[in-house]
Formats: C-alpha cells, structure tokens, sequence
C-alpha cells in the first residue's frame, strides 16, 4: 500500500512542477514519472527538509520536479 501512495503523491509533485512551469496537461503518466523522478534528484542534490509526505520531502521533491519537466520539455521542444 506504501507505493500507491508514493505514486500518488509523485503524481501530485509533478502536476505541481507542470503547472509552475506552464507545461501541465502532459498526462498522468508523465506527471508520476516526473514527480517520482524530480524528488529523487531533489532530495539528491537538497537534502530531506521540509515536510514530508509518501516518502518524500515535498520542496526538494517540487524543485528537484520542475527541474525535470524543463529539461524534458527543452528537449523534447513541445509546439
């Protein structure tokens, strides 16, 4: 039960990480590998502080996810 939460939660930080970045609307699916993706580079690089939720800190987590979708959607040059 503690993954589903995990991905809820992934899912809901990187929908966060969309739309501070103004790119929202990619899916479900690429919002949780975003999320789950952004809080692993997060924590890496910021550390666990704040609040945590699923496993994850969240600001680390949000930061490390708005990282993510800009680098993915520079890359990827959504039109």
């Amino acid at each position: 039960m503690g993954w589903l939460w995990t991905i809820i939660v992934g899912g809901i930080i990187g929908a966060i990480a969309g739309a501070i970045t103004n790119r929202g609307g990619s899916g479900i699916i690429f919002n949780v590998i975003a999320g789950l993706v952004g809080s692993s580079i997060g924590q890496a690089i910021l550390g666990s502080w704040g609040p945590s939720l699923g496993g994850m800190a969240l600001i680390p987590s949000i930061i490390g996810a708005v990282i993510v979708v800009a680098v993915v959607s520079f890359f990827l040059g959504r039109r």
